[in-house]
């Protein structure tokens, strides 16, 4: 009998029951909320029923909050407003634990939980957010689900999922100067396309990835959704239980070498079969830049904007062409030739602290020539960024240090780009319109993104560092 995966050893621990057409019944260790979650809350109070399991979840404000203020009240628009400040009532009335506004562990919901330690290996864990597949960096399953389920989740602490296929992406090779976790899932999203991890929860493996640090895994994860994949995970090693160790929701004592044992036998055997399997080349990975309105349109930052008569596929080469139109780009234009508007460096996948360090080291002594804003990824990365005086550098490159919040990422705080503008974003989406009506998102790493701010095109990181 085959050995088993890192996947399959937590699913099914979790299994309640199965039922006919492959659905499973599986129980959920750790919920996050956010301030997104006020809809399962009103249905909670709807059908007269309590949050089961409320020592187990837990909530910050993210999606609504200002970053360019304190005051919840600069919220611009009165509904979002009334929405980042319902969270308050419902975890009081619910009893849910809170990371509220002004708190310096409030932040971004996928920051937040790593950093508490509410994110363990071996656990499921979910949120209504898409972008939950990032704690599955630390060795376990996690899952965005949509508001009734979110609901579900609250009142019966499980949920029915229908079990997915398993992918092994391995990524051997060492990754060169100034390339991140970030360039390495747009390249795994470039070589295996948007849609190339669809009905399979995703292992990354392989010596690149082993050697990228926790706060690398945590941004390969969290991508792992841009590759059609609810579920991304690195099995648990030295560097993630050392990442672990001391949290505040993190087991201790005799509990932490009881849970040490049981992390230690989870990475997959080697024996493990995976439905499908896919390489890529760490050696040649470059730092990457998108352009179009997928992850998948992505080129190193060396390269030109392709163009579509070489596409065989003419459905790609019809998605092609309508991109390049919507971002006003053409083909054969060199990627160091396009300049941007602004700069965002923030999101749930490059706002943590070895994020904000390696943007200031491109930063430092150099200004800004583009508007540029910079959100940590909760109060405490704040405050640690403050401490190294991260926060001084930027604000002496003219760039903007702001509250911690999802920010321009998702477009529903106030922080947009205007109709036509076009941006070098840390986020992880670069859907038309996601930072706001007509705008034009390219995703990059934090130091390709502070190296745009300070050069107004896109340029070679690699290049600045070396001056």
């Amino acid at each position: 009998m085959a050995g088993k995966t890192l996947f399959e050893k937590i699913w099914d621990r979790h299994v309640i029951a199965e039922r006919e057409g492959g659905q499973s019944l599986v129980y959920i260790d750790r919920h996050l909320c956010h301030d997104g979650s006020f809809n399962a809350f009103g249905q909670l109070r709807e059908h007269g029923r309590d949050v089961r399991r409320p020592a187990q979840t837990f909530a910050t404000p993210d999606h609504y909050t200002p970053t360019g203020s304190t005051d919840l009240r600069d919220v611009p628009d009165p509904r979002a407003h009334e929405i980042s400040t319902a969270i308050d009532k419902n975890c009081a009335d619910f009893g849910v634990m809170l990371f509220p506004w002004g708190d310096d562990r409030q932040g971004i919901a996928h920051v937040v939980g790593p950093e508490q330690g509410i994110t363990l290996p071996g656990i499921m864990l979910c949120c209504g957010d898409s972008h939950t597949s990032t704690h599955g960096a630390l060795g376990c399953i996690s899952f965005g689900i949509g508001a009734s389920e979110v609901a579900h989740v609250m009142a019966t602490q499980c949920i029915w999922q229908r079990r997915p296929k398993t992918m092994r992406i391995t990524v051997d090779g060492e990754l060169g100067f100034g390339v991140t976790g970030k360039d390495v899932i747009i390249a795994i999203i470039r070589q295996i396309s948007a849609a190339g991890g669809t009905g399979h929860a995703i292992e990354y493996a392989g010596s690149a990835i082993r050697n990228l640090s926790m706060e690398g895994r945590l941004t390969l994860c969290n991508m792992t959704i841009e590759a059609g994949s609810r579920i991304g995970m690195v099995a648990p090693d030295d560097k993630t239980l050392e990442y672990v160790k001391g949290r505040p929701y993190a087991p201790s004592g005799a509990n932490w070498d009881k849970a040490e044992a049981f992390w230690r036998s989870l990475p997959s055997d080697d024996d493990a079969v995976f439905d499908t399997e896919h390489t890529v080349d760490g050696n040649a990975i470059a730092p990457m830049v998108t352009w179009g309105n997928s992850p998948q349109w992505a080129a190193p930052v060396t390269d030109i904007i392709p163009d579509p008569s070489s596409e065989a596929d003419m459905e790609k080469r019809a998605e092609m062409v309508d991109t390049l139109d919507y971002m006003d780009l053409k083909p054969g234009t060199a990627i160091t030739d396009i300049k941007v508007d602004k700069v965002f460096i923030g999101s749930c996948t490059n706002a943590r602290i070895e994020d904000l360090r390696s943007a200031a080291a491109v930063a430092k002594g150099r200004r800004a020539v583009v508007s540029t804003l910079i959100s940590p990824g909760s109060g405490l990365v704040k405050k640690q960024a403050e401490a190294e005086g991260l926060d001084k550098i930027f604000t002496d490159a003219g760039m903007e240090w702001r509250m911690p919040g999802c920010s321009m990422c998702v477009g529903m705080n106030g922080d947009l780009l205007e109709p036509g503008e076009r941006s070098a974003s840390t986020s992880n989406r670069n859907f038309r319109g996601r930072q706001g009506q007509g705008s034009r998102t390219h995703l990059v790493s934090p130091a390709m993104a502070a190296a745009a701010a300070v050069t107004g095109t896109f340029a070679d990181v690699r290049k600045l560092m070396e001056d």
